[in-house]
């Protein structure tokens, strides 16, 4: 029992990557030296850099999805925790009385703004206990250096944590879009665990998590994948996937894609380059998408009028694959687990994905009756596994 109990004081296992953490601490190193160097600058060659700016890089750099390391976070929390600071110092003159108070209050006042930032905590104790090089200064303080940095530092973290592909600021609730623009829920989000069961959860927790609520949600999603994955066997992408693929090049002429499509009765081609390498996927709903297309004609005959029609200038009708072509190019590799494919032909409304091999080029094509084929199989795999079992 007391082993179990001194086991709660270690540390637990560290998840990031040592490329994850090398980022959080030059982020660190960039973000704090650009702010001290342009607040001092700004202050006529007078240092600007105050202590607590350490823990709001610590929490901007290493952990930008947070919500405590928001833009109104720590320009919010900062601000309103030094002016509460600043305040409890000039009103009460003990200071062993007015510094827990300035801590106690900033929190109060930093849940009521939600702008919980802790080295708000810091800050609102550094504005009574920073000696008389601080309480001189009065509430100017307040909007230098306390709010300088925190706009500074926010700014190279906002400019840092983008450029090494992490959005900053996070959006704190994302709606991911019906891709058939109906009330209906996304398909995946039908079974399992659904957004309001998780927002009934952390209504429960009743407590503060250093983690969004859009990035829990698609923790959620991922551990349920890794379930699925468990429960179905190792099904890959080059087990279900179409191996005989007819693709087409973005110079390939519409009339010729077109009868590609009919002759093979398929209703996607993947667009490649001369080394087989996927730069796109060109389906039959590209063809009917074109505003070139007469919608008053059968299919049939607004595609002969597109393709062979009136005399318009090329610029206004496209005549080549790749002027038809959407710009987004998803692929997945031969290796990919199944599971992986669910969000991307339910969420995203794929109806085709492209598969490719070590090298990126094409070896295959999946279509959503291939996935629907494979979960299928996985399933009667797995309830006569079960019955095997029990019948031992």
């Amino acid at each position: 029992m007391i082993h179990d109990w001194l086991k709660a004081f270690l540390p637990a296992p560290m998840g990031a990557s040592a490329a994850e953490r090398l980022r959080g601490s030059l982020g660190a190193l960039l973000g704090l030296l650009l702010t001290g160097l342009v607040c001092t600058a700004l202050a006529g060659g007078t240092p600007m850099l105050i202590a607590p700016l350490g823990a709001s890089a610590v929490l901007l750099f290493t952990a930008p999805s947070s919500p405590l390391a928001q833009p109104w976070s720590i320009i919010g929390g900062n601000t309103v925790s030094a002016l509460i600071g600043v305040s409890c110092a000039q009103l009460i003159p003990d200071p062993l009385l007015a510094a827990p108070l300035a801590g106690a209050l900033s929190i109060g006042a930093m849940f009521a703004l939600r702008c919980l930032h802790p080295p708000g905590g810091a800050i609102a104790l550094t504005s009574v206990l920073g000696g008389a090089g601080v309480t001189g200064t009065g509430y100017h303080f307040v909007l230098s250096p306390v709010l300088l940095d925190s706009f500074v530092l926010m700014l190279a973290a906002m400019a840092y944590n983008n450029a090494t592909r992490r959005p900053y600021p996070h959006r704190q609730h994302s709606s991911r879009a019906n891709p058939h623009q109906t009330e209906d829920r996304e398909p995946t989000r039908r079974i399992g665990v659904r957004d309001e069961d998780l927002d009934a959860v952390l209504q429960r927790y009743d407590g503060v998590l250093d983690v969004s609520r859009d990035e829990l949600g698609t923790l959620v999603q991922q551990a349920e994948m890794e379930a699925y994955r468990r429960r179905f066997g190792e099904i890959t992408c080059a087990d279900i996937m179409s191996r005989d693929v007819v693709a087409v090049q973005p110079g390939t002429p519409l009339g010729e894609a077109w009868t590609l499509l009919r002759r093979h009765d398929i209703r996607a081609l993947p667009v490649v380059d001369d080394t087989r390498q996927v730069i796109g996927l060109v389906s039959d709903l590209d063809f009917m998408r074109n505003p070139a297309l007469d919608l008053n004609n059968g299919l049939e005959a607004r595609f002969r009028q597109f393709v062979r029609g009136l005399r318009v200038l090329y610029s206004e009708r496209p005549e080549l694959v790749g002027q038809i072509m959407p710009r987004t190019n998803e692929t997945v590799h031969e290796d990919v687990h199944v599971a992986e494919l669910v969000p991307l032909m339910a969420d995203a409304g794929l109806r085709h994905v492209p598969v490719v091999d070590g090298q990126g080029r094409l070896s295959g094509i999946i279509a959503q009756s291939d996935l629907i084929a494979a979960l299928y199989r996985g399933n009667l795999v797995n309830m006569g596994a079960a019955r095997q079992s029990r019948a031992a």
